[in-house]
């Protein structure tokens, strides 16, 4: 694990330490400067309203956190993702989603994954280091500058890239509020998953802000859950329904589950009930996100056909919960939900099928 301390970079200084780079200009190049990097979405060099030489300064004292080492293009120019390297060697990706009703990117949180969800690449390949502030916001101002490019406007950032948000909820929050206040998306378009961080989601509980939550469940049982989500074992299933409930209490938003379909794994009726159970008992209504288990290198189990994640939708249609399956964007370029790996290596690793694939019983 490097525990190099990354060195301040333009997107992690704050107001007054941007004031402390510009002490011998007028006061006002400090606004020009904000302005110019999160309404603008620019570059220090781009910004022709600041004299050149303080631009070129400016590159330097205040230099970017990302350094591009490949963007792949796929589904006709509409999924892009991005690997970046960060100071110290570490890598993490970040996919931005073109539909045409909205504009997504999904966002990295940590350089890997300490959570070890073994479905998941980027579980696969193990933890490096927690990103910054500036860090996770470089990364929405660079998707938003290549929507921009694509005469398009960013408007939803998810949580959803490597990495547990909550566990780097401070650096997180941070981000948030960067993104809210000086990008200018509003709360309601930004959404934190989780795979189930109890003190993480308590936290985010008592955000000010109107944010999304979107867990993910994988699995209604303790006895499953553990062996897909380890960090069950910490956070069972009832302390984790509950710590829900209390979220949608006092945000009064909805709340998502995720649900990455495995055949023979997660994906009989029996399983449904169970979801539609977990649901039921919540004080509002939650939505279930059905993805298609998306392949990965370490991982020998197959996801579920499609022609079943139907079934499963359907199930829970009739059980009353209201469920989506989710389009997967970028399968052929690693861009996928649970592909994200920034290139590491991973580990072949099987999960213990269960018994049937499909349970007839209403």
């Amino acid at each position: 694990m490097s525990t190099l301390a990354p060195r301040r970079t333009r997107y992690d200084a704050s107001r007054a330490e941007i004031g402390e780079i510009l002490t011998d200009q007028p006061r006002f190049r400090v606004d020009q400067l904000w302005k110019g990097l999160y309404e603008q979405l620019a570059e220090p060099s781009d910004l022709t309203t600041l004299p050149k030489a303080l631009r070129a300064k400016l590159d330097t004292d205040l230099p970017a956190a990302l350094t591009t080492v490949v963007e792949r293009v796929s589904d006709n120019g509409d999924t892009v993702k991005y690997l970046f390297e960060l100071e110290g060697g570490s890598r993490i990706e970040t996919v931005l989603m073109l539909y045409p009703d909205r504009v997504t990117v999904c966002v990295s949180s940590q350089a890997g994954c300490a959570m070890g969800c073994g479905f998941c690449a980027t579980g696969q390949a193990g933890f490096t280091r927690q990103l910054t502030t500036g860090e996770i916001v470089e990364q929405v101002v660079r998707a938003g500058r290549k929507a921009r490019e694509m005469d398009r406007r960013l408007a939803n950032v998810v949580f959803m890239g490597m990495g547990e948000p909550l566990a780097n909820e401070p650096a997180v929050w941070s981000a948030v509020e960067r993104i809210n206040n000086d990008i200018g998306l509003g709360a309601r378009h930004l959404t934190v998953s989780t795979v189930g961080v109890v003190p993480g989601i308590k936290k985010l509980t008592e955000w000010p802000m109107q944010v999304n939550l979107a867990v993910s469940l994988h699995a209604a049982n303790d006895d499953l859950r553990n062996e897909m989500v380890p960090i069950n074992r910490r956070y069972p299933l009832a302390m984790l329904m509950d710590t829900c409930a209390d979220y949608l209490l006092a945000k009064g938003r909805r709340l998502s589950f995720e649900w990455a379909l495995i055949d023979g794994v997660n994906d009989r009726d029996s399983d449904a009930r169970e979801l539609a159970a977990l649901c039921r008992n919540l004080p509002l209504a939650a939505h279930v996100n059905i993805i298609p288990l998306n392949p990965t290198p370490g991982y020998l189990t197959r996801g579920t056909t499609l022609a079943r994640v139907h079934e499963f939708r359907d199930r829970l249609d009739a059980l009353g919960v209201n469920a989506t399956v989710r389009r997967n964007r970028g399968t052929d370029i690693d861009a996928a939900c649970g592909q994200l790996a920034a290139g590491q290596p991973v580990i072949p690793i099987t999960l213990g099928r269960r018994s049937g694939t499909s349970d007839s019983q209403p």
